[in-house]
């Protein structure tokens, strides 16, 4: 279990008490006090590990399910005892061009925050580090958490879309520079490229209405003061989405041109085809007549037939080259 719970803090007046032993009994003595209240912060747990938790916590059923089996939208949930609210950080590797997300999952209730992380990602190391040293921030109690996570995990929203624009940016010179070898591997880098975004937007769209809700003046376990600054938080997040929607229209426009790219060098490909076999034609059309076994042909017994006849074939094919040159066929 001691693995299990990455960090657990009791925070009074906005300053850390202390590191319970028993977080039972430290979230028994935040509910006795109006300015404490418990941070508890668990990584990956399974249904065993978790259960004494909710059972400490009183979390709801459906709440607890939703945080042990990955893989959730992001969404809020209002409970009677507590606010469940479902995050998805992303982190992109440049190097690798490798977009990687996790999962957050934030209990808020009166006196407590409870934190679940699945995944790689993970804001919640540097969150807990700034608002130590903010306590002013902290006496707002598990609101000032639950808004400086989303905070951070949307801020970290703008650079990974900082960093897909700067390589989506480089796919496109790639696409459109004038020796570009254009083939499958091109192709292969458009739809891996719009794979992510497509994983990018999945964490990002669905985000905006549990922001929004927050925004408002219905939501239990809120401080009226916090609203003010989820505003901040949407304000972030709608700059986040119409960026996702630049990338996802530049990358459509992007495969469109590199297939109408494609298109047009298949038929310059088949037009230097045809300018060939043309050219093949005549030669072999003219020894193909000259083949036959007949007595009476023209020039057939002409001392300079043969010359004439491969002088014929050379001028013809010359003619047809410059014809097809001229018309930008070679």
């Amino acid at each position: 279990m001691r693995g299990v719970i990455v960090d657990c803090a009791l925070y009074r007046q906005g300053r850390r008490a202390e590191r319970p032993q028993d977080f039972s009994a430290a979230l028994r003595e935040a509910r006795s006090s109006s300015d404490t209240f418990l941070w508890l912060g668990m990584h990956e747990p399974t249904e065993a590990e978790f259960d004494k938790v909710t059972r400490a916590f009183g979390l709801h059923p459906l709440a607890v399910e939703d945080s042990l089996h990955a893989h959730q939208r992001p969404k809020l949930e209002v409970y009677a005892d507590s606010l469940f609210l479902v995050l998805k950080p992303v982190g992109y590797d440049e190097a690798s061009g490798r977009l990687s997300t996790g999962e957050l999952m934030l209990f808020v209730g009166d006196s407590f925050v409870l934190t679940v992380r699945h995944g790689e990602a993970n804001p919640l190391g540097s969150v807990r580090g700034r608002l130590e040293k903010e306590p002013e921030v902290l006496r707002h109690g598990p609101t000032a958490v639950m808004y400086a996570v989303s905070d951070t995990v949307v801020d970290h929203y703008l650079e990974v879309a900082a960093a897909l624009h700067t390589d989506l940016d480089e796919l496109e010179a790639a696409v459109f520079a004038k020796d570009a070898r254009l083939g499958k591997g091109t192709a292969t880098r458009i739809y891996e490229f719009k794979r992510r975004a497509l994983e990018f937007r999945r964490a990002t769209m669905p985000l905006t209405d549990p922001v929004t809700r927050l925004t408002g003046a219905s939501l239990p376990f809120v401080h009226k003061d916090a609203r003010l600054f989820f505003r901040d938080v949407a304000d972030h997040l709608s700059r986040v989405n119409e960026q996702v929607e630049s990338i996802d229209r530049l990358l459509t426009d992007i495969l469109s041109a590199y297939l109408a790219q494609m298109g047009v060098r298949q038929n310059d490909d088949m037009r230097k085809i045809s300018a060939w076999a043309a050219m093949f034609a005549v030669p072999t059309a003219i020894a193909g007549v000259y083949g036959m076994n007949f007595d009476h042909m023209p020039e057939l017994h002409w001392v300079w037939g043969y010359p004439a006849t491969l002088l014929l074939m050379v001028t013809v094919c010359v003619v047809l080259f410059r014809v097809f040159k001229r018309r930008d066929w070679f």
